[in-house]
């Protein structure tokens, strides 16, 4: 029943120290505001613990940095916003479907949230409908996102709208929540800064971007690609011509740089993943730019 969230912890071990993994923790539980002050007990403290919970005293009878564990006062509500137009079909920088990649990471927050004992909401969407699933805190509640993603994302299917998606989070969201957007590798649109901007000022927000596929041939494959939004081909020839690849380029980076722009302007922390194998590094670093530019 749960494949493909046994999947993605299969992946988050092989691509992920388990420094890591506690770092990406410890991440996790810092960006939420507001906790409860009722003490439990103490533990030794891991890295990416607050400091501020180091109790000094126990720490100098032990000998061991010791820290105050607290009693979680609510849980936390965690929405994947996620789109699923047929732009997430594509093949993403590292070769792989983005589509995976787009469940990878949502399966790794997913995780991290139940884990803490939060709760998971779905939404996603392309240029024809928006769907959702209610919130929910059990692994199997996850696996069934997951697999309504896989389900979605298909070739054949409407093109990407994210805009939508998020006009329908401004109507929808009204307890405050932690939003995490998984895009594909779009342009900065004004739609996207107005509805994004809304957001912002009711919820936390972070957005990942599914990095595209180099369509250039610089690694030795010159087979004729198709446009997953227009049906049209990109012939090998075209692909070869040191111009058009200068060009490609050039825009290639102007996109991204005034979607990061953008984002920053109304202090989202965003990042970019290219594959599998950088996602949960790439979501460690997520976190923590989310958690300094609170500061």
């Amino acid at each position: 029943m749960e494949r493909r969230l046994r999947k993605v912890k299969t992946t988050m071990s092989i691509h992920a120290h388990r420094r890591t993994l506690e770092l990406l923790e410890g991440e996790y539980r810092s960006i939420h505001h507001g906790r409860s002050h009722d003490f439990d007990d103490l533990r030794e403290y891991q890295p990416g613990d607050d400091v501020k919970d180091i109790d000094w005293k126990a720490t100098a009878r032990s000998h061991v940095p010791l820290i105050k564990r607290y009693i979680a006062s609510r849980q936390h509500n965690v929405l994947l916003v996620v789109d699923s137009g047929r732009n997430m079909a594509a093949i993403a920088e590292s070769g792989e479907s983005k589509r995976e990649i787009a469940i990878l990471v949502a399966g790794a927050l997913g995780y991290l949230a139940t884990r803490h004992g939060d709760r998971v909401a779905l939404l996603m969407g392309d240029a024809e409908r928006t769907e959702s699933m209610p919130e929910g805190g059990s692994e199997a509640h996850l696996e069934r996102m997951l697999r309504r993603i896989d389900e979605a994302v298909s070739i054949d299917g409407p093109l990407s709208r994210l805009e939508g998606v998020l006009e329908h989070a401004v109507r929808r969201m009204r307890r405050r929540s932690l939003i995490v957007v998984i895009a594909d590798d779009l342009a900065y649109t004004h739609d996207l800064d107005v509805h994004l901007g809304r957001l912002h000022t009711r919820h936390e927000v972070l957005w990942i971007s599914i990095g595209d596929a180099d369509l250039m041939a610089r690694a030795g494959d010159h087979r004729e690609l198709v446009g997953v939004d227009t049906g049209l081909g990109l012939p090998s020839f075209l692909r070869r011509d040191r111009g058009l690849r200068r060009a490609f380029d050039e825009q290639s980076t102007l996109r991204r740089e005034r979607l990061e722009a953008g984002l920053r302007s109304l202090g989202i922390a965003s990042v970019r993943i290219g594959g599998s194998a950088t996602a949960i590094g790439g979501l460690f670093r997520l976190l923590e730019r989310h958690r300094r530019a609170r500061r």
